[in-house]
């Protein structure tokens, strides 16, 4: 039995109730999360070309792009709502793969629902479906994709988004065999945009929940796909990670499917910046909060790293020192550092022009340092540790062992709605934002998830 057949089979007869009840409300969570990232995405110079993109090459159809409203096929519509919730890099990720799993699940999952009616205890447990099978197939060589330049979201989340299609659209295992074979074969995602710090990585989710709809629909009319998309002589891990050497765990795509959620291990972030960067903001932003810490009085800071996150986010040095741009800056963990410790924060509207232009800010960069501390977990666990030196000879340290956002250390509730709040405050009224919350929560009695989407249109 090949392993996406296996897949295939656990994701086609899962029902609703036996979802854990904590995954049924964390997917709820997810659901308003990526929403307020879509219409935050709305008011960023890429999201407005995007969407502006979208309308211009697809019919008018079924389904809406999140906050606006214009009515676009189902694949074009996922797309576009998918690349808008990654536009400010804020959205989830899965800890070990670090795939952004709910940002096309849900994206997709909406566009699916508009297309022929969902009720709202199929919507959550498909978005449950495709999230966890993304993250277990990112999970089989974690850490191997960025140090080679793949997106995993691009890599991994599309397969997710195939099965979720395919529970959404009734097809059977044999069927999502097929669909999964066909997505293998748009599997993509190039990082060479962090050269340059243009817009690419973030049309990956939205691309993910295009061709994982694509290959859905093109399985349940017969295009058939290979059985062994992963483990296969010319599957995706013998194509993009052909190092003999390099560990590859398939066990961890079927193991204990049902019994073992992997998706629980996926975090929130509180940061608009690349993941394993936020455990140092919050180390070095509760230093500034004790000891009143400023830019101007820092000799230097250094942060042991692991050695996995190196060309994520600290080379090459010159590169990270200086961001070409927003998109830039977010995956520079001497910069980030840099501008939360200036401005006291990093929120949704950090990485602005001024900011990135901003002599004391680029400066105090240049006094941010890293080092490879073997010590430190690999993918799975984001620890942060920061050690500033002071002009005047003194040192404060601090330590965060897992990162705000995670099972270990969770946000709230509260924090997560007071973050929606804040993406969607331009695009959704008080009134509405609480229309929107409030329909979520219940989203297992709504007998049509299109009242979502509906409720997530300016005006509503």
């Amino acid at each position: 039995m090949s392993l996406s057949f296996a897949a295939a089979e656990w994701a086609a007869r899962l029902t609703f109730d036996q979802l854990p009840p904590d995954v049924v409300h964390t997917t709820k969570l997810r659901v308003l999360d990526v929403i307020g990232l879509a219409l935050a995405g709305l008011s960023t110079d890429f999201g407005r070309a995007t969407r502006r993109a979208a309308v211009a090459m697809s019919p008018p159809g079924t389904a809406r792009v999140l906050g606006t409203g214009d009515r676009l096929g189902v694949p074009t519509a996922a797309f576009v709502n998918g690349a808008l919730s990654q536009a400010l890099e804020y959205d989830d990720t899965h800890n070990e793969s670090i795939v952004h799993m709910s940002s096309p699940s849900v994206a997709a999952a909406l566009a699916l629902a508009e297309g022929a009616p969902v009720p709202g205890r199929a919507l959550i447990a498909a978005i449950a479906v495709g999230n966890e099978l993304a993250c277990r197939v990112g999970s089989v060589a974690p850490g191997q994709f960025h140090r080679r330049g793949f997106h995993p979201t691009g890599l991994f989340a599309p397969f997710g988004v195939a099965f979720l299609a395919g529970r959404l659209l009734g097809l059977d295992a044999a069927q999502m065999t097929h669909a999964a074979g066909i997505c293998g074969s748009f599997a993509a995602g190039l990082l060479e945009c962090w050269v340059d710090g243009t817009h690419p990585k973030f049309l990956h989710p939205g691309w993910a929940a295009q061709s994982g709809i694509v290959s859905a629909f093109l399985a349940r009319e017969g295009v058939t796909g290979p059985g062994n998309v992963w483990e296969g002589r010319f599957g995706l891990f013998a194509s993009h990670l052909q190092d003999t050497g390099a560990t590859r765990r398939f066990e961890r795509i079927s193991s204990d499917l049902g019994a073992v959620w992997d998706s629980r291990n996926a975090s929130f972030k509180p940061f608009p910046a690349a993941h394993v960067i936020h455990p140092y903001l919050d180390a070095l932003l509760r230093l500034r909060a004790t000891h009143g810490l400023r830019g101007s009085d820092v000799e230097r800071i250094d942060c042991p790293v692991a050695a996995f996150i190196v060309p994520i986010v600290c080379e090459p040095v010159e590169e990270k020192l200086a961001p070409a741009s927003d998109s830039h800056g977010r995956v520079s963990l001497q910069y980030t550092l840099a501008e939360a410790l200036h401005h006291g924060e990093l929120g949704r509207h950090a990485y602005a022009p001024e900011s990135l232009r901003d002599p004391e800010i680029l400066a105090l960069a240049r006094r941010v340092h890293y080092q490879v501390d073997p010590d430190f977990p690999g993918p799975g666990r984001f620890k942060g540790a920061v050690r500033v030196t002071m002009k005047d000879g003194r040192t404060l340290a601090e330590v965060e062992e897992y990162n705000r956002g995670s099972r270990e250390n969770p946000m709230s509730e509260p924090d997560i709605r007071r973050k929606f709040d804040e993406n969607a405050g331009d695009i959704l009224s008080a009134g509405a934002r609480d229309r929107l919350a409030d329909a979520i929560g219940r989203l297992e009695h709504l007998e049509d998830a299109r009242a979502v989407v509906e409720l997530a249109v300016a005006g509503s």
